[in-house]
């Protein structure tokens, strides 16, 4: 008998049903938030070529896919702007343009689905500027942070009053949500919160988003997004933001950095999300389109890998889908 094991975890591994009843992570619709594209100037919804299956938005067709993400149960909504070549400029000035494309993209949403699901905004000027990055430039070239910091401001007073729930600050500025509370709360928006992209890295698997937001971007961004080779790095950052009053914050990329988002979990008294870029939403489909994975499975294993790794919110492309699967 001692050739054999005592102990057989195998036993509560037999049958679907048995998996299921000690699963020790859960993957429910509440848990994702659809990231969306809507476009100024297009008549028709534009697909991302480098991202199969996601598409810049028209008006309509943007509340028709959150009509149907709200109904799906999903957590919340993301929306990014896509503004014409010709309207951008060195201060992203439509970005705080209440009749910018974000900001009337966010007023449709709100009048589409209200608090059915929660609205989100991406606060941050690179899809706004005719250079590409986060902020605004100075003499030299460089990103002027406290310069910048007003920017930010504008813009999060104007989605705001454009009805979203949650701003997005993702340009990785120093204060720039202390900066945002500060002028929120002076507008008497006190109750709109921040989710803060506190621990977002420079990566090589944002090359879709560029696509998918029409980016002018010259260069990088490695002055200010985080270094990949870092990791206290990452966790002073979600500190700072949490001391400046972030309600909720990030980890970016997701999959790639599950050790930060472990980390960050373990850590946070607030509520931690990840966001399953563009290029990991690319590197799955094309995989699968080659036969080379089982799609389906893929998205599962992967979304149930940052929910494991203690996100309590995941952004990702396959949101809507993947509700319905569960």
């Amino acid at each position: 008998m001692s050739l054999f094991p005592t102990h057989r975890p195998r036993r509560l591994r037999r049958t679907p049903a048995l998996r299921r009843l000690v699963a020790e992570t859960s993957l429910e619709p509440r848990h994702l938030v659809l990231p969306m594209f809507v476009a100024d100037g297009i008549d028709e919804p534009r697909e991302i070529s480098s991202m199969p299956g996601v598409f810049q938005h028209t008006p309509d067709s943007l509340r028709r896919a959150a009509t149907e993400a709200a109904e799906a149960g999903l957590g919340g909504l993301m929306l990014f702007g896509v503004p014409r070549p010709d309207d951008k400029d060195a201060e992203g000035s439509g970005a705080s343009d209440p009749d910018g494309i974000l900001n009337r993209g966010l007023r449709w949403l709100a009048d589409e689905v209200g608090d059915a699901t929660v609205i989100m905004a991406d606060t941050c000027l690179d899809e706004f500027t005719d250079h590409g990055h986060c902020g605004v430039l100075d003499a030299n070239g460089a990103v002027d942070n406290d310069l910048t910091l007003q920017r930010y401001v504008d813009m999060a007073v104007a989605q705001a009053e454009a009805g979203a729930h949650l701003l997005g600050p993702s340009g990785m500025m120093d204060g720039q949500v202390g900066a945002i509370r500060k002028a929120l709360d002076g507008a008497g928006y006190t109750d709109v919160g921040q989710l803060a992209y506190s621990a977002k890295y420079a990566s090589a698997f944002y090359g879709p988003f560029r696509e998918a937001v029409g980016s002018s971007l010259q260069g990088d961004r490695r002055t200010y997004q985080q270094d990949s080779a870092n990791r206290r790095e990452s966790l002073r950052e979600v500190e700072l933001d949490i001391d400046e009053g972030a309600d909720m914050v990030m980890v970016k990329p997701a999959m790639s950095y599950l050790d930060i988002l472990r980390e960050t979990a373990d850590r946070s008294p607030v509520p931690v999300a990840a966001y399953q870029i563009s290029g990991e939403y690319s590197m799955i489909t094309a995989a699968a389109q080659n036969g080379w994975i089982d799609r389906d499975a893929a998205i599962l294993e992967s979304l149930t890998s940052i929910r494991r790794a203690g996100a309590d919110v995941v952004l990702t492309y396959w949101a809507t889908e993947a509700a319905g699967w569960l």
